[in-house]
């Protein structure tokens, strides 16, 4: 992309403004994972109530951020999570509203509730403390799929009706599809 994905240009701010708006509607806190780029993100996050954890290694890979968010999820004494990418633009603040409400509602069978849209998978999850758990017990060379994969049985898939939880933005054509309504 060339440039920093979360601070793209999205609806009265940028991906990661519009993510913490629409998350602090449905938590209780949210947290803001940052690398190299944690003093561009860190206004965005202060101005929006967000406390921001930095992964002092993040080439070891977007996993590796995950991880810290999560040790920090629990570190702040709570047992579960709604995880999002910020380099994609938020869902709608009723998707998140479905998704949480359909984690809340499922059994202990349920570690993980996740947005299909079309057939496609995407963002946010709903983590309950067992995936954290799975999540933190992975080789950090790990990926988030291959642990999502490892625990099939305990995660819902939940049909939404928001193409932005499947959008992808990687490169600026797919940016400029996604501002005009023709992504995919």
């Amino acid at each position: 992309m060339g440039r920093d994905k979360a601070l793209l240009p999205w609806r009265d701010g940028t991906f990661l403004s519009a993510a913490l708006r629409v998350l602090q509607s449905a938590t209780e806190l949210v947290i803001v994972v940052a690398g190299a780029n944690a003093p561009n993100l860190e206004p965005i996050a202060d101005a929006n109530a967000a406390f921001l954890v930095v992964n002092r290694d993040p080439q070891q890979g977007q996993f590796s951020s995950l991880l810290v968010g999560l040790q920090d999820v629990l570190n702040r004494g709570r047992d579960a999570a709604i995880v999002t990418l910020v380099d994609r633009p938020p869902a709608e603040v009723k998707t998140i509203e479905q998704l949480r409400a359909a984690f809340l509602l499922g059994d202990e069978q349920t570690w993980a509730v996740v947005p299909d849209y079309g057939g496609k998978h995407g963002h946010p999850i709903v983590i309950g403390r067992e995936m954290i758990e799975a999540f933190l017990r992975a080789p950090v060379n790990s990926s988030a799929r291959e642990v999502e994969h490892a625990n099939q049985a305990h995660i819902r898939y939940v049909p939404v009706n928001d193409r932005l939880v499947a959008a992808n933005v990687d490169t600026p054509e797919d940016f400029e599809r996604l501002l005009t309504g023709t992504a995919s």
